[in-house]
């Protein structure tokens, strides 16, 4: 009787103490789980300082805004590109600009116009560049893109308006200081580059 008893509260203690460390590892698994859960949706708020108020600003991912970061990154490069003074130094720190947000492609066509005199032309005859962006179409699957815009070129003696659509890619890269919308525009071409107007 008394072993039978024994045995008995043997097994009772080895069972609360297996219920007792079940227990305490699903309780520490949990609060793992869920720490680790709070500290990367913490991680995806910043606080944003307006003197002394804070400001709540989310964290997003890149897919969620592609669309307006590709434009915006289109433009810019455009801009960079197309926007030209007389002024030579101007004109190669621009360009470099322009460089680093595109492929290969960019430098054929920047040597091309180099070839032709376009840039030194500007530079003798004190013209003026500006491009103006009309639209951007985007294709998300492909990630194609047409760019619309009308370029004007301010000369002393006239002003000449053009017609500007130029077509190409764009693909994810590491975002940089000279490339803070991390894409590469590549395969970029002009499809149509003519006069409107005198």
């Amino acid at each position: 009787m008394i072993i039978q008893s024994l045995e008995q509260k043997t097994r009772l203690a080895l069972t609360t103490v297996i219920i007792t460390v079940v227990g305490c590892v699903a309780i520490c698994g949990f609060t793992i789980w869920k720490s680790l859960e709070m500290v990367n949706s913490e991680r995806n708020q910043i606080y944003v300082l307006d003197g002394d108020i804070p400001f709540l600003a989310e964290r997003a991912e890149q897919e969620a805004n592609f669309e307006m970061e590709a434009k915006a990154h289109i433009q810019l490069f455009h801009q960079y590109f197309f926007n030209l003074p007389p002024d030579d130094d101007y004109i190669k720190w621009t360009l470099g600009k322009a460089m680093y947000m595109a492929d290969a492609t960019a430098l054929k066509q920047k040597e091309a116009l180099q070839e032709k005199g376009f840039f030194s032309d500007l530079v003798s005859s004190s013209a003026v560049c500006i491009l103006k962006c009309d639209s951007i179409t985007l294709n998300h699957e492909t990630k194609e893109f047409t760019y619309y815009g009308t370029q004007k070129i301010k000369r002393r003696s006239r002003d000449q308006r053009r017609s500007m659509v130029t077509t190409g890619y764009v693909e994810n890269v590491p975002r940089s200081r000279n490339n803070p919308h991390g894409l590469l525009i590549t395969n970029w071409r002009t499809i149509e580059n003519k006069d409107l107007r005198y």
